[in-house]
């Protein structure tokens, strides 16, 4: 991969989670496959030194949306990037499990802080990422929330969602709920506020936890918390693209095998119809034929990997390709009518 790619996805991986970072991509013409980074509204990185993006430094720094912009009559594609979403789940109970699966299957990083040892290895048994075993004082201590991160009290005890709830207060976050009978509820709350913790802070307090649907088995529990966090995720456009899995095969962390082959990065930048994803959707196409993230599937998919393979065996130049679902491969696909895609396929080597 050449020095100048790698340095555009290094510099996302090292976004300060504090910062707005935007990222700017030339999507046709002469100067395609250019790119920058703006930093809290300003250009930070360029691809070229004295390039396109430099030359138009005061139009890319005003972009502050996801989207294709035109910029001195070229397309450039910008994308407001978040980070990884992080699910803390304080507790590792019954109800606990089953959120474990579903936020690992909806592309969470997923940790559980727990105290009784016999119970954290059952949430490690359920593909947690990261399991804490110690008190959730000294749990929530090393964990390094943003704005990013979703936090779901579940413990045994009131004594314990207090200590929860008082320590993260004072952190970072997208998301609170806490798990407890309305007594319970109530009971810590009012402790806390004779303490002082801020009355905005509790009032944002989701409980009881998750949406209204009757839940009562611990995964039906499950369905309604991941539900209502999905719900206050997709308020918020960030799109956080770069999961671990593909930012390490890219940079080459962890010792990743990926990092040696040559790759394809496909995004999804323009969608019409019932396309299976979204804009900023993208999977990375490896040199030996598997790829990491998915672009949702079936013949869409297909069709963008295959493109992405022909790439190695042609020179390196990024491209536009469109994708058609008509009406006879959007029924095969599921889907009520049919859909367009636009991809950006570029070869990062």
């Amino acid at each position: 991969m050449s020095i100048d790619k790698k340095e555009f996805y290094q510099k996302i991986y090292e976004c300060n989670p504090n910062h707005e970072t935007i990222t700017h991509m030339v999507i046709e013409g002469d100067a395609i496959g250019e790119k920058a980074v703006c930093s809290n509204g300003k250009l930070v990185w360029t691809s070229e030194k004295n390039g396109f993006m430099k030359r138009c430094e005061p139009f890319i720094t005003g972009i502050k949306s996801s989207g294709i912009n035109i910029v001195e009559g070229k397309q450039v594609y910008s994308e407001v990037i978040g980070h990884e979403k992080k699910l803390v789940i304080c507790g590792a109970g019954h109800v606990s499990m089953p959120i474990i699966q579903i936020g690992r299957m909806i592309g969470f990083s997923v940790t559980v802080i727990e105290d009784r040892e016999i119970f954290a290895d059952n949430a490690r048994r359920q593909g947690a990422d990261n399991v804490i075993c110690d008190t959730f004082a000294n749990g929530l201590a090393q964990i390094p929330s943003d704005d990013d991160t979703y936090f779901v009290i579940v413990t045994r005890a009131h004594r314990w969602d207090r200590e929860c709830l008082r320590i993260i207060s004072g952190k970072p976050h997208a998301y609170v709920g806490m798990m407890g009978s309305k007594r319970r509820v109530s009971l810590v709350l009012n402790e806390l506020r004779k303490e002082g913790i801020p009355e905005e802070f509790l009032g944002s307090v989701s409980t009881p936890i998750g949406l209204k649907i009757g839940a009562e088995t611990p995964e039906e529990i499950a369905v309604s918390v991941m539900a209502q966090i999905i719900e206050i995720k997709n308020w918020d456009k960030r799109a956080f693209a770069y999961p671990r899995e593909m930012m390490d095969a890219i940079l080459g962390l962890h010792h990743s095998e990926a990092g040696g082959l040559r790759k394809v990065m496909a995004t999804i930048i323009k969608r019409k119809g019932s396309a299976p994803r979204d804009v900023g959707t993208k999977m990375l196409i490896m040199e030996d034929g598997t790829c990491i993230g998915t672009i949702g599937g079936g013949y869409a998919e297909a069709v963008i990997a295959e493109e992405g393979r022909k790439m190695f065996r042609e020179e390196p130049q990024p491209k536009v390709l469109e994708v058609s679902l008509h009406a006879d491969l959007a029924e095969e696909e599921g889907m009520i009518c049919g859909g367009e895609l636009e991809v950006f396929m570029d070869p990062l080597y």
